[in-house]
């Protein structure tokens, strides 16, 4: 399709607070970089939503006719335990702890990051590059910083000297931080300390003996910090000067926040034109967390094989909840919220079908041009899938009319609906077709549904035997019952 030219697109820049016009530096083009996962465990569900926000803007943006460079990265080293430059790096702590190689934990969860973004049906970026394939451009950047003033080396490690940085420049313009009140709410350095202001944050870290991780540097033996490695392969594919950057919420502060003063400190200039952040994924209300048992990793709703949800979803059912909410706001995953979704997502696809076997007839009751302008103004208004679904839906409410003979369509305005709704469902939102009538999972869930109810009703009646066959039977073909308080819900092997 030919570039939209009559809306305009508008995105809110997290920098600047407020929706702006998107005017790329180049015409007909867009830089975009999204900072990539750290790959030492499996890829987390709210992580997959962020990324699967920002395949919906690459999808939007190649859509209208930009030429986009996607670069989202892979961080397989120099990734601490927490933000204050302490801790082991989370990869070489998984090594440790598995008695293995670094690069096999790296391999291992790069492999299960791109087989899950596979089934959610991402797009790969234009480049994927990795922080250990960048580590000359690293060391690079730290020396621009160091000879312009902005750094300081001890005892092997390199900081970036925030207050010297901030007295020609804004620490904290990003999050809306300022740097006194930062100061103010810190506590003391303590003797160990190497850093002058805590705020400081490492460029480069010496590695101590029992560090796997660790290449040669002017300095000695090291890993790079984990903002340098963005802002090295963001430069490095988009230039000093880029459009869009993106990542998820949590990453406004500090990460990003220090990818700035790093670029600017380096550069003069401010390395990006648009600032974007991705809101987070809860479950059931509250935070996602391994240790609370409040979690889910998306093969464990592909499966069922968990006990919050009912019944295992397929990829597409998922991602059209993920769409349903705007990518800016906080989005809350339970059993009920996937279970309206599939119903909405079967219905959108199997309107799909209706429509490629509607009779036309010599007028039009459905003004398919002003519904297609309405379906960009909603993509328009800084990617706002929610309306879009909602005009989606309003096209099905008048698919069913036309089928129904209750109103009519033209050849002419068929094809157009056509030709609009399959790019909005599947070149846009990025859904796969899977009608319920196709829809293998979908029956059996229905048959595995109807006999937990009849073994419920077996045991209530104290009819041991043909509950225990019911299980048995549905075990030795892979489909595992659970017992437990709120019902009987099962997984498949």
């Amino acid at each position: 399709m030919q570039l939209y030219q009559e809306q305009t697109l508008k995105l809110y820049n997290t920098l600047t607070n407020k929706k702006e016009v998107f005017k790329p530096i180049n015409e007909g083009h867009v830089g975009m970089y999204v900072c990539g996962p750290t790959v030492y465990s499996n890829v987390h569900l709210g992580n997959c939503r962020t990324f699967m926000s920002f395949d919906m803007i690459f999808r939007y943006l190649k859509h209208v006719g930009y030429k986009v460079r996607f670069v989202r990265n892979i961080t397989d080293a120099g990734h601490l335990e927490n933000d204050a430059d302490e801790g082991e790096d989370k990869i070489a702590k998984k090594a440790r702890l598995e008695q293995i190689e670094p690069m096999e934990v790296v391999q291992r969860y790069t492999v299960d990051f791109h087989n899950t973004l596979q089934k959610f049906n991402l797009l790969p970026p234009s480049i994927e590059p990795t922080a250990t394939g960048h580590i000359i451009e690293q060391i690079e950047i730290i020396k621009d910083i160091l000879e312009k003033g902005y750094a300081y080396e001890i005892n092997g490690s390199v900081y970036f000297d925030v207050v010297k940085f901030n007295e020609t420049n804004e620490y904290g313009k990003l999050s809306g931080r300022k740097l006194e009140d930062m100061i103010s709410n810190t506590r003391e350095l303590t003797a160990q300390d190497e850093k002058r202001n805590p705020q400081d944050f490492a460029l480069w870290k010496k590695a101590e003996p029992q560090h796997i991780m660790r290449w040669p540097s002017p300095w000695g033996d090291g890993f790079p910090g984990w903002h340098l490695e963005c802002t090295a392969m963001s430069t490095k594919y988009l230039g000093e000067k880029f459009d869009i950057h993106g990542g998820g919420m949590d990453l406004k502060f500090p990460h990003h926040e220090c990818e700035i003063a790093q670029a600017e400190a380096s550069n003069g200039q401010s390395p990006v034109n648009y600032w974007m952040h991705a809101n987070m994924l809860t479950l059931n209300g509250k935070k996602m967390a391994k240790s609370t048992g409040n979690n889910l990793l998306p093969n464990e709703i592909f499966s069922g094989e968990n006990d919050i949800l009912s019944k295992p979803f397929v990829a597409s059912v998922v991602r059209f909840f993920m769409m349903q909410a705007h990518y800016a706001s906080i989005l809350d995953l339970s059993n009920d919220a996937l279970l309206a979704s599939e119903k909405g997502y079967y219905k959108l696809m199997d309107s799909l079908s209706t429509l490629e076997n509607l009779e036309t007839g010599p007028t039009s009751d459905f003004d398919v041009e002003t519904w297609k302008n309405k379906c960009y103004s909603a993509m328009n208004d800084d990617f706002n899938t929610p309306i879009l679904i909602a005009q989606l839906f309003d096209a099905v409410k008048h698919i069913n009319l036309i089928k129904e003979g209750k109103e009519t369509i033209t050849d002419g305005d068929k094809a157009k609906l056509e030709e609009y709704i399959n790019a909005f469902v599947f070149d846009v939102l990025g859904l796969e077709n899977t009608s319920a009538s196709d829809n293998n999972s979908d029956k059996l869930s229905g048959v595995v549904e109807l006999l937990i109810e009849l073994r419920n009703e077996a045991r209530s009646n104290k009819d041991f035997a043909t509950s225990d066959k019911i299980r048995d039977q549905l075990d030795a073909m892979g489909i595992q019952l659970k017992d437990g308080k709120e019902g009987t819900t099962y997984s498949l092997s």
